[in-house]
């Protein structure tokens, strides 16, 4: 068992990628491609959120879960921050090499799946919650 965890690892990566990404930033500013969890103060966003990691003997896998914010009335621009991700995270050591990170090395990075909805829950704020789609990365 590793002395680190590996999902911190993934995460930065994911972050450094995803910043890296002129078609991601266009839509959302980099500073709001960030750790965290529960409804953004900051929209539009990306949230780097819930993380697992499977350990194995000699190898491991490690998730993370992406949750992208827009205020829209629809899911045009949140659809479209979803392509920038899954390209900027698009990692198949055959093609375009391994992918090294802190403590470990990255030989496939792929998003899947990708499910996007509307919050079901209405706060007391006045604000429109059909106007806050989002997608679960």
């Amino acid at each position: 068992m590793p002395s680190f965890e590996p999902s911190f690892d993934l995460q930065k990566a994911i972050r450094a990628r995803l910043i890296a990404s002129a078609e991601l930033i266009a839509l959302v500013p980099p500073d709001n491609i960030l750790d965290a969890n529960g409804r953004p103060e900051r929209i539009p966003c990306v949230q780097i959120g819930e993380g697992q990691t499977i350990f194995r003997r000699w190898d491991l896998t490690t998730n993370a879960t992406l949750h992208v914010w827009f205020q829209e009335p629809g899911l045009i621009q949140c659809k479209q921050a979803v392509g920038a991700i899954v390209e900027a995270l698009r990692v198949d050591a055959q093609i375009s090499g391994v992918l090294v990170l802190d403590n470990f090395t990255c030989h496939d990075m792929m998003v899947t799946p990708v499910s996007r909805s509307r919050p079901a829950v209405r706060d007391n704020d006045d604000q429109d919650d059909d106007e806050n789609p989002f997608s679960i990365v």
